[in-house]
């Protein structure tokens, strides 16, 4: 599996910390942090659509029998070759046999390049990615991070990151969202950075240990 480790001592962290107090406050309690990525873009996409409103461990169990199913090779036109019964006996739901099917389709009809996609900004690829039934705008976003390796992607309707926010910066549940729009400005263009200490909040459980970053 390839990792990421991003490191509190990087130029890029050193420049959003300079820029938002709270954030340097934050990055000196965690360190560094190290992330998983998901380089087979096909199966990334594929993986999204699975975990869609089920548990992790679902998920997994769900994408190990569609392995088994494809003899360990999870590619569009593996996919395609299968019947929805023989997709709805792994335990994927009948819509969600539609939109791996859609997404298997347009790969392979050339619709959908997905080794074009380094190539593309942001905004294209979200624009492409949710063109696909079943892949929304967060979705996408999760795909720049996690696939792409973009830093420069703030989603801001993400709850892990609202409710890490909300504990940083001691605001209101219903001010969440918002207290994300008005720290862009200091962010950028780190935004994805920013996204992953706040990630961490979560992660580690920080609220529930400590009332604000004041008392770590």
């Amino acid at each position: 599996m390839e990792k990421l480790t991003i490191k509190a001592d990087d130029p890029a962290v050193l420049e959003l910390c300079e820029a938002d107090p709270l954030m340097k406050e934050l990055v000196a309690c965690i360190g560094n942090v190290e992330f998983t990525l998901r380089p087979d873009y096909f199966l990334s996409l594929v993986r999204s659509i699975i975990g869609q409103q089920i548990s992790v461990q679902a998920a997994a169990a769900i994408f190990m029998r569609l392995e088994t199913l494809l003899e360990q090779q999870v590619t569009a036109g593996g996919i395609l070759g299968k019947s929805d019964e023989e997709l709805r006996n792994v335990g994927l739901s009948k819509r969600k046999v539609v939109y791996i099917k859609d997404l298997s389709e347009k790969v392979v009809q050339g619709v959908i390049d997905l080794s074009g996609l380094d190539d593309l900004d942001n905004a294209a690829i979200i624009k492409l990615l949710t063109s696909i039934k079943g892949i929304g705008k967060w979705t996408a976003e999760m795909f720049l991070i996690f696939s792409l390796g973009r830093m420069n992607v703030l989603a801001l309707d993400d709850i892990g990151i609202q409710r890490g926010a909300k504990w940083l910066y001691q605001v209101d549940q219903s001010e969440r969202r918002a207290v994300l729009v008005e720290k862009a400005a200091l962010w950028d263009p780190h935004f994805t950075i920013a996204s992953i200490y706040l990630w961490e909040v979560v992660h580690l459980d920080l609220m529930s240990n400590y009332d604000s970053i004041e008392d770590m």
